[in-house]
């Protein structure tokens, strides 16, 4: 069945508005943000990248334990086109370990104007970042974190599975994880592993059985800042 040429127009044209729509307008400064101790204090600098006015919302996620220990400030504010505005993280100074790193999604979430003409779709765009909260006198560096991973390949039901464990205090975040045996590579879906953790994920295409001697593994982390370090490591079984 054809579709009109008028019909198809307008569905392409939805299409075009939709995606135009769902972009971000409110641009944050960072990927992520550290708070550190002895700070209680953390910020985000936010601008209002159009023309339009948005009415911003922001919030902390409660971890798997219920806790989210933070007030935002401002937690509800109006952002004309082009206005920056700093939000500020306050940390309330207590319920989380003091010796590892904890993490929280943090929310910002921008609502436009009522539209002057009806029958018009508007979309509620969300951004989320991770949020840490960094107790002071940890032991080691943040920085060095990803150098004590420990990955290791294991077998189970004729999948392979690769696991990488975290011994450090702090949180490790992935950009990319590749298996490399030779000139062949395996991509790895491993977003973060938790301080003092592991985490496995299947490795679908390489057989098991395979020797780990054979096989390297290649990273990308993420830093304090947004930026991205490479690191190569063997794989042990």
């Amino acid at each position: 069945m054809r579709i009109p040429a008028i019909v198809g127009l307008t569905l392409a044209g939805f299409l075009l508005f939709l995606s135009a729509a769902a972009s971000a307008a409110i641009n944050l400064s960072s990927t992520r943000v550290v708070l550190a101790a002895p700070a209680k204090e953390g910020s985000l600098q936010l601008q209002n990248s159009s023309g339009e006015e948005f009415m911003l919302q922001a919030w902390v996620e409660a971890n798997a334990s219920g806790e989210a220990p933070f007030a935002l400030t401002p937690a509800l504010e109006r952002l004309r086109g082009g206005q920056k505005k700093t939000l500020r993280i306050l940390y309330y100074g207590k319920g989380l370990p003091t010796d590892k790193e904890s993490v929280f999604w943090l929310n910002v979430q921008e609502v436009p104007q009522k539209p002057k003409v009806e029958n018009t779709l508007q979309i509620a765009v969300r951004q989320r970042l991770k949020l840490f909260y960094r107790p002071a006198g940890l032991p080691g560096k943040a920085e060095d974190a990803a150098k004590e991973l420990q990955w290791h390949l294991s077998g189970m039901g004729g999948k392979t599975r690769l696991e990488v464990r975290n011994p450090s205090r702090f949180h490790v975040s992935f950009a990319s994880v590749t298996v490399r045996r030779g000139a062949e590579a395996y991509s790895a879906s491993i977003d973060m592993v938790a301080p003092g953790s592991s985490f496995a994920v299947e490795l679908p295409g390489l057989a098991e059985g395979v020797r780990s001697g054979e096989l390297k593994v290649e990273f990308q982390v993420i830093g304090d800042f947004g930026g991205m370090a490479r690191h190569e490591s063997a794989i042990s079984s």
